[in-house]
């Protein structure tokens, strides 16, 4: 049996929506919409369209689509860091609302770098993307203009503002830094020490709020605050611990302000023979993976960092299509967990 002859595709050789479209039966803004995932299209008519696909050996040209609907499906999503399971948390939860709805999360990092952060803006917003996610506020002001001027909605993650214009999704990281004190001073403990790691934005407004609420209680030494600005890490939390008991012998509390080096001053603790918590009390922040199963288990910060995504990315969704948005700050809380280390 002959073949049905084919128009020639394009003189690079590259098979096109169009070579799909004829293959299926179907018009090219079908094609285009079945292998977006748009859940409007017929399943049967989607399964034409991908078998037509993988036949031709097609793969979707992003830039070409972008030109053709004067839209991108691409959402720039910039983090600090994937070595945090936090941010890791957060990004599976945007993707999972993202992708159903047909966007494609890019994801960027900045290490903590405006620098870095403003080259990701520089090479990304160009091209364009459907929407921006970006973690807190705390940027440089050539950054906040390429957001600004870019006419791309923006969603702030991790942090809330109540400013003008502004769209995030968040809690306070000052009223958490204050709980986990609290907590502390309710125990009985009286020289509360905080220790701190990275000194990103979101981690000295927890020391903010630690602050706050021992100066409230007449109970704030500066001498109990030993900060370092090593990257977050079990290792660095023994040696804090170590480095604090011996700068301050008299301690019988110390809050720490991310689990991991939290996790790390509880096996120091361990090694030293420290008693935990009869002698020190020790507490953590954002209850990250194993807290619970530490001996003893890790009073902590449980943060919503999943729901962060899922309603920042929601929120996101909303302004892309155009949708009104009900409210352009959300404030989702955290939650006081105490175990046996406090």
């Amino acid at each position: 049996m002959t073949e049905p002859l084919r128009r020639p595709r394009r003189s690079s050789g590259r098979t096109t929506l169009a070579d799909v479209a004829r293959d299926a039966g179907v018009s090219p803004i079908t094609v285009s919409r079945a292998l977006r995932g748009e859940r409007s299209v017929d399943p049967v008519l989607v399964q034409r369209v991908r078998a037509a696909a993988d036949a031709l050996g097609y793969v979707p040209d992003p830039a070409a689509r972008a030109l053709a609907s004067q839209r991108s499906s691409q959402v720039l999503v910039l983090v600090p860091l994937l070595s945090n399971t936090l941010f890791v948390d957060l990004l599976e939860a945007v993707h999972r609302t993202l992708f159903p709805a047909g966007y494609r999360p890019l994801i960027g990092v900045t290490h903590y770098d405006a620098a870095e952060e403003e080259l990701l803006l520089n090479t990304y917003l160009p091209h364009r993307p459907a929407g921006l996610l970006v973690t807190g506020f705390d940027r440089s002001e050539t950054a906040r203009q390429l957001i600004a001027h870019s006419g791309v909605p923006c969603v702030h993650l991790m942090e809330t503002s109540r400013a003008e214009g502004v769209h995030c999704v968040g809690f306070s990281q000052v009223d958490a830094g204050a709980a986990i004190t609290r907590h502390l001073l309710d125990r009985g403990r009286r020289r509360i020490a905080f220790c701190a790691a990275q000194l990103d934005p979101r981690t000295l407004q927890r020391g903010d709020g630690y602050r706050r609420c021992l100066r409230e209680a007449g109970l704030y030494d500066p001498a109990l605050e030993l900060l370092s600005p090593e990257r977050s890490s079990i290792s660095l939390g023994a040696r804090l611990f170590e480095d604090m008991l011996r700068r301050m012998p008299d301690i019988d509390a110390i809050f720490f302000c991310n689990d991991d080096i939290a996790q790390g001053g509880l096996l120091a603790a361990n090694r030293l023979q420290v008693a935990v918590p009869q002698r020190i009390a020790v507490a953590g922040f954002n209850d990250l993976a194993g807290s619970d199963q530490m001996v003893p288990p890790l009073t902590t910060v449980r943060t919503p960092r999943g729901e962060v995504g899922r309603a920042g990315a929601a929120m996101l969704l909303g302004l892309m299509e155009g949708e009104p948005v009900q409210s352009s700050c959300v404030t989702l809380g955290y939650e006081l967990v105490v175990r046996g280390s406090t």
